[in-house]
């Protein structure tokens, strides 16, 4: 998609903009009106939990949808679930009713995230989808860069129950406002949505295609440090003496060098190549995220966070990439379904270990565990493959070979970029 054409990409990542803004507002509000409650570590490591667990279970059946059907639809689905979680869980009374509204914000991110990326992977060309995936997470990198900050300035004071209450509100209006993007892209991309239903390729042969599950792990590893730093550094800073509005700079720090990272995405993968982009970084992540347990100045907190926002910029866009360029073209979404799997997986037993591990070891100690899992990522990322997958037959599907890519989500098929553009 160049120029003009590429309209709806923009669209989308204003909405995801939005959405992600509300749920990183939300996130660390919930944390702290948790607290305000009378919450300890360990339940505010279960209520971050629940945030996922519904999702765990819906992701494959939406994909499937997905595959064979619109992916438009779910994306004002998911804004609604998600302004309707961050509202609700403000003026909820008790920790197990937040804990209710926090998984059916999760669950609306779900539905947005899967319509969102299905439709990024389906209107690319593959020669344009590290670069486009890249751009549309820049709309989760602006909001999770403006969450935090809106979420420091209204949480503090004598009345932490009432300003973290007001914050999930108001994260609640800001999710709304991503339906005014939404309308033009659902409309611009309607048109040749629907397909006639396949056959389904197996869940476990997709899961056996060299490169989904490396980039299911890297993916989950890098979303897993990106939860905890979210729902964990407010519990640090309570502990440290920071104040919210320091946390929520801190935080937004972490996003802004996100958004800088996947800017020079398309230099670095020309420099470096994928494979030791992959490595480095999740090496670079691991030892930072470690770092991050040391009782250091809040100055030197800022500058590990920034690099550590720098190199989990990298995991994200490109795990996508991988995942989609391994996956049959029929099971793309139910690919990257199985991916966000993945990490609604990893974002229900990592802030649960999280908080067990906190309730022993204290406050830090659940950041020894990110690098623990960041640094397995980077041993799998240096034997995950770094181009294309050949057209092939798929586990499973022994009697069917990988078709042309084509776009599924528009009327008329894009033929695939000329070879050697795929990475």
């Amino acid at each position: 998609m160049r120029g003009g054409n590429r309209g709806w990409l923009l669209r989308l990542v204003i909405a995801f903009g939005f959405a992600q803004g509300a749920v990183s507002m939300a996130r660390p509000a919930v944390s702290y009106r948790a607290l305000a409650l009378g919450a300890d570590e360990r339940a505010v490591g279960v209520i971050a939990g629940v945030y996922a667990l519904l999702p765990l279970f819906a992701a494959v059946p939406l994909g499937r949808r997905t595959d064979h059907g619109r992916c438009a639809p779910l994306l004002p689905v998911g804004v609604a679930l998600i302004a309707g979680g961050c509202a609700l869980s403000g003026v909820a009374g008790s920790l197990w009713t937040m804990a209710l509204w926090s998984g059916v914000m999760g669950l609306g991110h779900l539905c947005f995230v899967i319509g969102a990326q299905s439709l990024v992977a389906r209107q690319s060309a593959p020669h344009e989808q590290d670069r486009n995936f890249g751009h549309f997470t820049i709309g989760a990198s602006l909001g999770q860069l403006v969450g935090p900050i809106a979420a420091g300035a209204l949480i503090g004071g004598p009345d932490m129950a009432g300003t973290s209450a007001l914050a999930l509100v108001v994260a609640g209006a800001g999710a709304a406002v991503a339906f005014t993007s939404l309308w033009r892209t659902e409309h611009s991309t309607a048109a040749g949505f629907r397909k006639e239903p396949g056959p389904r390729v197996p869940v476990a042969g997709i899961l056996r295609a060299r490169g989904v599950p490396a980039g299911i792990l890297i993916s989950l590893s890098v979303l897993s440090a990106t939860d905890i730093l979210t729902a964990y550094l407010p519990v640090v800073g309570e502990h440290r003496g920071i104040s919210p509005a320091v946390i929520g700079v801190l935080l937004s720090l972490r996003a802004a060098a996100t958004i800088a990272c996947r800017l020079v995405l398309t230099p670095l993968l020309r420099l470096l190549g994928r494979t030791l982009l992959l490595t480095v970084t999740c090496l670079l992540a691991a030892v930072l995220c470690a770092g991050v347990a040391l009782p250091v100045p809040v100055w030197a907190l800022g500058v590990m966070l920034a690099v550590l926002g720098f190199c989990l910029g990298v995991g994200q866009p490109l795990s996508m990439t991988t995942v989609v360029r391994a996956a049959p073209d029929e099971a793309r979404s139910t690919a990257l379904a199985l991916r966000l799997t993945g990490n609604r997986l990893g974002q229900v037993a990592a802030p649960a270990a999280a908080g067990l591990i906190a309730g022993v070891a204290g406050v830090a100690a659940p950041f020894v565990m990110l690098g623990a899992l960041l640094l397995l990522s980077s041993g799998v990322a240096l034997r995950s493959p770094s181009g294309p997958a050949p057209d092939r037959t798929f586990p499973g599907r022994p009697d069917r070979a990988r078709p042309s890519r084509r776009t599924a989500c528009r009327g008329g098929g894009r033929r695939e970029g000329p070879p050697g553009h795929g990475g």
